[in-house]
């Protein structure tokens, strides 16, 4: 089988060439997947790297939250011990806790000088809470610090949410490019054919034909730069939604609509997730202040203990029990817990100076982001007139010099005019539409 195959490739030769080539392009073909911006965020929303990270962030504070829930249930603990000893006072003990004590050991010389005294004993300790203040206000700063990670959690889905939109809205710029390229390269190649068709009859200059070619030439190249725009457009957005590179993405050209936004009333609202965490932060910073001060007050627990004591090992045949309540005051720390509410109140300032910054950027680039939107809008217009012109002209200019009455320096600056302005009203639709999805992004009030 393998030598009648050669022979049939060997008989005819330009038969391997061609298989080559078209396997060639069947292996280099990239699978391209459909993809609306409906489905990238839903993608992204599930398996985005960052967005977990901040996920794990709020199960964390959680986790701490909960930690202080010893500021109200008791703490047990259970040991079992055995000892022996032939110190006196300890020997003696033993056998006081053990409940064996007789009359014999009583004996000076037995008292003085006890044998060796063995003791197993089982114990259970337990510790409750009542007033400790300085906890109480802990635990509550504890609970500010969950919202102020599940706001950060909240900010950075809806900064993922942009991101994706922008990145898919990328992708379709760059989908336009290849798309208006394309259509350039069709004419240029249908000029530069005419042209050396009437190379050929003599009716034209060689260096005519030469123009034109360097018109395709030019054209393949930005072609090729758009398509690898598309492929870098189509990297990132996989990354985005936690996807393997190298697919290929086809987007819809009306998935992302413009939305109705009214710019002179558009406000950076107080609530915003980012915002709210800031607050959220102070507020967690004036419990802490205030916990540090409930330190300096008096606290009161309750303890008790059961035991039970033997001299042999698993023995239980004595019991007791211990039970009672501490009122404990530290009077004096060396000014300690002075020195770090001033700490933490310095600490509590930045963070207000850091949300009256945040708010005033925010102000800032919402006001950038609606002049951006009103040059986008009135570029959008200007292009749309400049593409009906060009294109015009570039159908006068033909039909010129099809007529021998332009020339094809003239023809070829017109197509490319034409493939310009078009590729300036991509851009211009594409920075409208960012302006209005960053717009979005600044105003989104926090969710309830």
């Amino acid at each position: 089988m393998m030598f009648r195959a050669r022979r049939l490739i060997g008989g005819k030769r330009w038969l391997a060439p061609i298989l080559l080539l078209m396997f060639s392009r069947a292996s280099s073909q990239e699978a391209v997947v459909r993809l609306t911006v409906e489905q990238a965020i839903t993608a992204a929303l599930a398996n985005n790297k960052e967005l977990k990270l901040a996920t794990l962030d709020e199960k964390i504070a959680g986790a701490r939250y909960k930690e202080t829930e010893a500021v109200f249930l008791p703490q047990a603990g259970v040991s079992y011990s055995a000892m022996t000893t032939n110190n006196p006072l300890n020997a003696f003990g033993f056998k006081l806790q053990q409940q064996t004590i007789t009359s014999g050991d009583f004996n000076p010389d037995q008292l003085n000088h006890p044998g060796g005294t063995p003791d197993f004993m089982a114990r259970v300790d337990v510790q409750q809470p009542l007033v400790n203040m300085d906890q109480f206000y802990l635990r509550k700063s504890a609970a500010k610090g969950v919202e102020v990670y599940r706001m950060r959690s909240q900010r950075t889905k809806e900064g993922l949410v942009f991101e994706v939109s922008k990145a898919y809205m990328q992708l379709q710029l760059a989908n336009e490019s290849v798309k208006v390229l394309e259509e350039a390269l069709a004419t240029a190649g249908a000029l530069y054919r005419y042209t050396s068709d009437r190379v050929d009859q003599g009716m034209l200059n060689k260096a005519d034909a030469l123009n034109a070619k360097v018109q395709v030439a030019t054209m393949e190249s930005r072609l090729a730069e758009a398509k690898s725009q598309v492929k870098n457009a189509s990297d990132y957005l996989s990354l985005l939604m936690g996807r393997p590179y190298g697919a290929s993405y086809a987007v819809d050209s009306n998935s992302v609509q413009e939305i109705g936004i009214v710019v002179t009333d558009s406000i950076v609202p107080a609530g915003r997730a980012d915002l709210s965490a800031l607050q959220k932060a102070i507020e967690a910073s004036d419990l802490g202040i205030r916990s540090r001060k409930m330190s300096a007050l008096p606290r009161l627990n309750a303890f008790g203990s059961y035991q039970l004591n033997d001299s042999r090992m698993f023995g239980f045949g004595a019991n007791a029990y211990l039970a009672g309540i501490q009122l404990s005051w530290d009077i004096f720390k060396g000014n300690s817990i002075r020195n770090k509410i001033a700490t933490q109140t310095l600490e509590r300032n930045k963070l207000a100076e850091e949300l009256s910054l945040r708010k005033d950027q925010s102000n800032l680039e919402l006001n950038k982001a609606q002049r951006q939107l009103a040059d986008a809008r009135y570029r959008i217009r200007q292009q749309q007139a400049a593409v009906a012109s060009a294109a015009e002209s570039f159908r006068i200019l033909k039909d010129r010099f099809e007529q021998a009455l332009a020339g094809s320096t003239d023809v070829l600056l017109a197509q490319n005019q034409v493939s310009q302005q078009r590729l300036a009203l991509a851009q211009a639709i594409f920075d409208q539409q960012v302006a209005i999805a960053y717009i979005q992004f600044i105003t989104t009030p926090s969710a309830k």
